[in-house]
């Protein structure tokens, strides 16, 4: 999966701009599955197994990530813009982008000499923001970008051992694991959804649930890793290279406890998410037509929504025996 996931975060896929990465799932998964593309753009799979399950059971990633999309552009020739999810001020400043046509440009801000003594002691209004690309006025800046356009920071990805540094691997390490279970024999039938527009609300997994039905979720995520100097024990979350994280409560949901139970006791490697913080696709999950039972894996990431995240790709492939745990434990019966 190491080269895969390396591929997948080298992909633009802004929400609401994923067309990219779903034409390299499909390409993936072709002849593996069953898999059509809903009118949202969610990639919407039937895996068939050796056997019939006694639960229906769904799989879920999300394609997009946070990124930027210009709003106006200044009588200079300079780009306006407004963020696509959740990004902090502090890792926009100064960093380069690349629009979706290519273009690129660098996100600027008020010199440091320019500044006064308490604008030094605060990071500046995302709205006072903009991306120079080079243009010297509206009209070639016009000839480059369109409002509604969006953009991705720059960064390679890089190993550092068996640590990843790249951008978007939330979500990407969800997808690599779900790309990789449906090329490989499955022992029961299940589902699996490549969903869009997770940072914006989770909007493709509401339509995703709404058309599978399934009874049970799971959802194949990042979250935050804060297992950092100066950051108490209590408030880590989770840590890197201790396997996924399994969720027993988030901001948008409340995990069921049979699944919670099972997963952390399976003798697979893992563990707890200690904090309740964040939310994925599984609320839409839970919350669709008669409700889902669900369960969120997600893979420890250091600096996310960033361009910068960093993840160790030891927890990434403990990922699929845990889905495969999970998927046999949960089709044949055996929990729930």
């Amino acid at each position: 999966m190491r080269e895969l996931l390396l591929k997948l975060c080298g992909i633009p896929a802004v929400s609401g701009r994923e067309e990219k990465l779903t034409e390299f799932i499909l390409s993936e998964i072709d002849g593996f599955c069953d898999a059509k593309v809903d009118g949202l753009g969610n990639i919407i799979c039937f895996k068939k197994g050796k056997n019939r399950p006694v639960s229906k059971v769904v799989l879920d990633a999300h394609t997009d990530e946070v990124g930027i999309i210009a709003t106006s552009i200044t009588s200079d020739g300079f780009i306006r813009f407004t963020t696509v999810g959740g990004i902090e001020t502090a890792v926009i400043l100064c960093r380069s982008v690349t629009f979706e046509n290519g273009v690129k440009g660098v996100v600027g801000m008020k010199p440091v000499h320019l500044s006064s003594t308490e604008d030094r002691k605060k990071y500046p209004d995302k709205d006072s923001l903009y991306i120079d690309i080079g243009a010297t006025s509206k009209e070639e800046a016009e000839g480059l970008i369109r409002l509604g356009d969006t953009a991705v920071f720059d960064s390679e990805p890089a190993l550092m051992g068996n640590r990843l540094k790249a951008r978007a691997i939330d979500d990407r390490a969800g997808v690599a694991c779900l790309i990789t279970l449906l090329k490989q024999e499955a022992e029961y039938d299940f589902y699996a959804t490549f969903t869009v527009q997770e940072e914006v609300g989770t909007r493709g997994a509401q339509t995703a649930a709404f058309a599978v039905e399934p009874d049970v979720a799971i959802s194949l995520e990042a979250t935050t890793a804060a297992d950092l100097e100066g950051v108490s024990e209590d408030k880590r979350v989770c840590k890197l290279g201790e396997g996924p994280a399994v969720s027993f409560m988030d901001k948008g949901n409340l995990y069921t406890r049979a699944l919670y139970n099972f997963a952390v006791n399976c003798g697979e490697k893992c563990q707890p998410k200690a904090y309740v913080s964040g939310g994925n696709n599984s609320r839409a999950f839970a919350l669709s037509r008669e409700g889902s039972s669900t369960l969120a894996l997600s893979l420890p990431c250091r600096y996310i929504h960033s361009p910068s995240c960093v993840a160790d790709l030891t927890d990434l492939e403990a990922m699929l025996p845990l889905c495969k745990r999970l998927l046999c434990a949960i089709a044949g019966g055996e929990v729930l």
